[in-house]
């Protein structure tokens, strides 16, 4: 029997299979397609934009220079005006279609940013997060197994069992990460709750008889939106049909090229269509993200637009939230209640995406109020705080856990410290282990840190710049958990870790007990 069973080897069941792996627990993934890799999750139909946030995850765990080798990325986005200056971003992504412009952003009011080696933005495809997350997860004895169609879900106090045709699969733990038309969320009886569809959108790649008739960008139109994108044929447009097709057949030739002279307002003629497909802008959450033995992560626990690619950067945050809190859950040694706050953490932020996704399509929706709307958006954005604003939305610098603590460091992502002896955080947290930086110059948290020796790992030295703090704890999933002052308190911190990691294995040296 497996510690836990993931279903769906997408980027959001392959990152969190990678982080259990990691972290010494026996991982089973299921996955009902029967090969890695098809048309619709190679560029340019599966090219989508990593964050600022999911650029951390896979530089935290050794794996962001891979994807960049697999994204065929040539160059760095957002070089820095000076040396040891924060990065300026070249590129913000957009708004209901309405493109930010990154050098308007105001990197000096972003919290807490230092220069780091994430990049601000990667464009990457699925294809290429897929085979970077594959290999990972095999080098880490990651079980995935291919063709495997899971049909019910059945739990005890104990385990779960996955029935996939004669074969049965059973695991301590499983998690549902088999994408919006879960299955798993059906068998295991989540709620699913949201808003429904305004409009049907459709992405493919095709040739067009006359392409100057498709002004490249995206466009906003008085029938809906279309996007003519630089790879030569990719074409993408969104019809205010109420949703009404909405996967309900493959679209036709006839089709793709009927709604895109009605969104377009031009008489533009489709060639061969190669790839087509459908989505729509339904909006829905799971209630919880728990129910026992089973839990949900990424578009299983949550489904709306695709524009802005916040799905999966949502999902790759799901996943390294989920990943440390369960494997210390399988290992014995969570504290009460820490698998619970992946639940308290998560559900939060995909409501807000939810609500993101919302506020673009009602700006997009082809009437006068909505182009009233898109005209006081368009001068918003266009100014310095609402660029900035705009661009902590879509890096993920706006997320901050509310973990009970004032200090302004707790909750966020880490900015990556690096120590003057070049040492950074990003490259202490390849083994999935918590860190504290202890910036003091006598040690101070030394004796405090060996309690968790070999689930915290303790590093002295000044920084370059410690943004004021005297020392950092950082959870696995390179969040802030506790911050301390200029000669911090070792009590509030082996508070903090006992809150985090559980009980220490002996008492820490100083004679405390957490």
């Amino acid at each position: 029997m497996h510690d836990v069973m993931v279903v769906g080897a997408g980027p959001v069941g392959l990152a969190l299979a990678c982080e259990l792996g990691l972290a010494g627990c026996s991982v089973l993934v299921l996955e009902r397609e029967p090969a890695l890799g098809s048309p619709l999750r190679a560029a340019p139909l599966g090219r989508r934009g990593l964050s600022a946030a999911s650029a951390e995850a896979f530089y935290r765990r050794g794996m962001l220079e891979p994807l960049l080798k697999a994204s065929g990325v040539q160059e760095v986005f957002g070089e820095a005006p000076e040396e040891g200056a924060p990065a300026r971003p070249r590129f913000g992504g957009h708004f209901a279609g309405m493109m930010l412009d990154g050098t308007q952003v105001d990197v000096a009011a972003l919290p807490f940013r230092l220069p780091g080696q994430a990049l601000e933005f990667v464009m990457t495809d699925l294809e290429a997060v897929e085979t970077v997350l594959t290999e990972q997860a095999s080098g880490l004895g990651v079980d995935i197994r291919r063709g495997v169609t899971v049909s019910a879900v059945s739990q005890n106090g104990e385990s779960v069992v996955a029935q996939a045709g004669a074969d049965a699969y059973e695991a301590r733990w499983l998690v549902g990460c088999d994408g919006g038309r879960s299955t798993v969320r059906r068998l295991a009886g989540f709620e699913f709750v949201g808003t429904e569809p305004q409009f049907t959108g459709y992405t493919m790649q095709t040739t067009l008889a006359d392409p100057e008739q498709l002004r490249p960008g995206f466009h906003l139109t008085p029938t809906g939106m279309y996007i003519r994108m630089p790879a030569a044929g990719h074409v993408a447009m969104v019809d205010f049909d109420g949703g009404a097709f909405d996967r309900s057949q493959p679209p036709t030739r006839d089709h793709l090229q009927a709604v895109l002279r009605s969104v377009s307002g031009t008489d533009v003629t489709i060639g061969e269509v190669r790839i087509a497909s459908s989505f729509t802008d339904r909006a829905m959450q799971t209630t919880a993200y728990r129910r026992g033995r089973v839990l949900l992560a990424g578009d299983a626990a949550h489904i709306h637009s695709p524009l802005g690619g916040q799905g999966l950067n949502t999902g790759i945050g799901d996943a390294v939230n989920l990943g440390w809190k369960l494997a210390a859950t399988v290992h014995g040694h969570a504290p009460d209640g820490l698998l619970d706050t992946y639940a308290d953490e998560r559900h939060p932020i995909g409501a807000a995406v939810l609500d993101w996704s919302r506020a673009q399509v009602a700006t997009m929706r082809p009437d006068p109020y909505a182009q009233a709307i898109q005209a006081v958006v368009r001068d918003l954005i266009g100014t310095r705080d609402g660029a900035t604003y705009v661009f902590e939305r879509l890096s993920g610098s706006w997320i901050r856990y509310d973990l009970g603590s004032e200090h302004p460091l707790v909750g966020r992502s880490a900015p990556d410290f690096c120590l003057e002896d070049g040492t950074r955080l990003g490259d202490l947290m390849e083994d999935g282990r918590g860190v504290v930086l202890d910036f003091t110059t006598d040690r101070l948290l030394h004796g405090s840190a060996t309690g968790w020796e070999g689930r915290i790992r303790y590093v002295a030295g000044a920084a370059r710049d410690d943004l004021g703090s005297g020392a950092v704890l950082v959870r696995p999933d390179g969040v802030v958990a506790w911050a301390g002052e200029r000669h911090p308190d070792r009590e509030a911190f082996e508070q903090a870790a006992a809150r985090w990691f559980g009980s220490p294995t002996h008492v820490p040296a100083g004679g405390r007990s957490s």
